[in-house]
């Protein structure tokens, strides 16, 4: 495996832009692995929204909503994966994935990668939540735990500024 930055953050904290302007600084090719499966006009705004932020960053975009292993990416390139908690919605309700292949999933991109950055919710909880979503929760941070471990450095995101969590961002871009 290359290099491995996690961005993550709640909503709205800039963690996409953040995200997208590191992967810019890099050399080389960049891919840009989207994973949401739109189903509303404001998942379709969302999308607009950040197809509008990358606009001339040099990214090949790919939409995948499973086996982003098997993601078309050069090997060695920089690849920004938008996101992980999309990517295990995707997997959990439309699939019946689990956790555990989402990782391995991520995993057997980023080990095809110079540079693989992630993007994550961060700080969601369970809190009045039952079921599916409170099993979701409990996956995801899990997930978000997981790939922390793995990271070589990890940002959280708050009003739109990084905090250093891991590792030293200069050290890899």
């Amino acid at each position: 495996m290359g290099k491995f930055i996690l961005v993550s953050g709640p909503s709205g904290s800039g963690k996409s832009v953040f995200a997208e302007q590191l992967a810019a600084r890099l050399p080389g090719s960049r891919y840009y692995i989207a994973t949401m499966v739109p189903c509303t006009a404001d998942n379709h705004r969302r999308i607009e929204k950040h197809r509008l932020q990358r606009q001339g960053l040099g990214f090949v975009t790919l939409e995948r909503d499973r086996d982003v292993s098997l993601a078309p990416v050069e090997p060695g390139s920089t690849v920004l994966l938008e996101d992980v908690s999309n990517l295990l919605a995707n997997a959990l309700f439309a699939q019946g994935g689990s956790a555990g292949r989402v990782e391995e999933d991520i995993r057997g991109l980023a080990g095809r990668c110079g540079t693989f950055i992630a993007v994550t919710i961060a700080g969601l909880e369970e809190t009045g939540c039952t079921g599916e979503t409170a099993g979701y929760i409990r996956d995801l941070n899990q997930l978000n735990r997981r790939l922390f471990q793995l990271a070589d450095a990890a940002v959280s995101m708050k009003d739109g500024r990084p905090i250093a969590r891991k590792g030293n961002l200069d050290d890899l871009v």
